[in-house]
């Protein structure tokens, strides 16, 4: 058995972990990088890039059978080659997830180790059955995996999770997508453009990330354009037959619906990555899920020197804070007992649907009644999004009484990805609604919606002073 001294111990290669690795160093500390799965990245390998690969083949179909309104006619049946997208999707996914890899070939070949880490005590890590690890702080950056719950295990390789989705070598007939959310919503979605029979099935009224009533009411409705969107149901029962699924669920009308499908894509969320870990052989504070309680601001695991960051903590599952936060944390860990605090960037949400939905800064759902003020605007009769015939969407800007500063915002609609940056900017620079409108809007954009929803919200504060 190998046993290794080092400063700090990195648990997970991935978006967190890789830049813990060049942060603790960079701070002067031995490093071990230490990975058990597969290298690559979840965002690389089964995450956003490759869904976006999907999503942009979604795109091509869809805007090649809409181009009659515009008195563009295309003679034929447009043709989708399920095995030639799905080919391209691979594809590029590989030639991305081999930047990843050669990034991790870099690393030398004395600081890093192949397989499983799990605490045999709080600064003691078995890695595999070779090497034991005696390190003074540890990073924690072991990512996040599909939940799939009891009820579709028993389906075999008929309930498949996004990552499977990618490994697909042809389109399937018909899918069933269970959840609402941010992935759920994209794929099914993509799979709908691509001329697949897609269901969504929601629970609890989830539309995506949002919170505000309203947006989520409009959104829901742009998504049963697409697809069969039961946003409120509930699964009843659900039995592999043969080679499909067959489903019952309850609406939220409380009406019973029987349908078959070639596969079951689960989308109920997310778990941390901490089954392997052996956290019971250490003095750490579980929570009662069995989850390290940790500080979300400095990411540290109680008094111990051990740090939390990325999907695995679970605060904001995105692949900026990922990086950000594995920066923090391997600088913490090499510096400790001097520990400091991150500095979060302004939180930027966004899901790439059509039209696209964005939320920038603080929640509807999370804003104090009567503090603020609500700007609004329809992109139905906006300009630019109306020549262009991307004219389907509502935005909310969100306006605090009192500073007249912009607290945040949820919408679906045209350009939402390249709005939602503008906005963050703004409110990361701490900007008044006033100051924003002194900004330039050209004519004509579809940035012009946003000014029409931060006029009024103008008026709106006029109307409370």
């Amino acid at each position: 058995m190998n046993t290794v001294q080092i400063d700090v111990a990195i648990i997970g290669a991935g978006s967190a972990g890789l830049p813990a690795y060049r942060a603790a160093k960079a701070a002067g500390a031995s490093v071990i990088l230490i990975e058990g799965g597969p290298h690559g990245t979840t965002c690389a390998r089964v995450g956003c890039m490759p869904s976006k690969l999907l999503i942009a083949a979604a795109e091509a179909a869809h805007a090649a059978s809409h181009t009659a309104p515009f008195g563009v006619h295309v003679d034929g049946t447009i043709r989708i080659d399920g095995r030639e997208v799905m080919r391209r999707v691979r594809s590029e996914r590989d030639r991305l997830v081999g930047f990843v890899l050669d990034s991790v070939d870099a690393i030398p070949a004395h600081e890093k180790l192949t397989g499983y880490a799990h605490f045999i005590d709080d600064g003691l890590l078995q890695v595999g059955d070779h090497t034991r690890v005696r390190a003074r702080s540890i990073v924690i950056a072991t990512g996040s995996s599909p939940v799939i719950p009891q009820k579709y295990r028993a389906l075999g390789n008929r309930a498949i999770i996004n990552d499977d989705v990618f490994e697909w070598t042809d389109l399937p007939r018909k899918v069933a997508v269970l959840g609402a959310g941010v992935i759920g919503l994209e794929l099914g979605q993509a799979l709908a453009y691509l001329g697949v029979d897609v269901t969504v099935i929601g629970a609890r009224g989830r539309v995506g990330p949002l919170s505000d009533p309203d947006i989520k009411d409009y959104a829901a409705k742009i998504f049963s354009t697409s697809f069969r969107f039961e946003k409120n149901a509930e699964v009843e029962a659900a039995d592999r037959i043969g080679d499909s699924v067959h489903i019952r669920f309850r609406t939220d009308a409380g009406k019973i619906v029987d349908d078959s499908f070639d596969y079951v894509l689960v989308a109920a969320g997310r778990k941390p990555n901490f089954d392997r870990l052996g956290l019971k052989n250490t003095s750490i504070k579980l929570d009662p899920q069995g989850n390290p309680i940790f500080d979300p601001h400095t990411l540290q695991v109680g008094a111990h020197p051990i740090f939390i960051a990325g999907d695995a903590n679970g605060v904001l599952p995105i692949q900026h804070e990922a990086s950000d936060e594995g920066r923090a944390a391997g600088t913490n860990a090499a510096n400790f007992p001097k520990v400091f605090p991150l500095i979060r960037r302004a939180p930027i949400t966004i899901v790439f649907s059509d039209p696209g939905i964005a939320m920038v800064g603080a929640r509807h759902a999370n804003l104090a009644p009567e503090s603020f003020v609500t700007g609004e605007v329809s992109f139905e009769d906006q300009g630019r999004s109306r020549v262009m015939l991307r004219n389907r969407g509502l935005m909310h800007v969100y306006v605090d009484k009192t500073t007249r500063k912009l607290l945040g915002a949820e919408w679906i609609g045209p350009d939402a990805e390249h709005i939602a940056h503008l906005l963050a900017w703004a409110l990361q620079m701490k900007l008044t609604v006033d100051a924003i409108l002194e900004m330039p809007f050209y004519h004509p954009v579809v940035e012009e919606g946003l000014r029409t929803a931060l006029r009024n919200s103008v008026a709106a504060l006029k109307a409370t002073a």
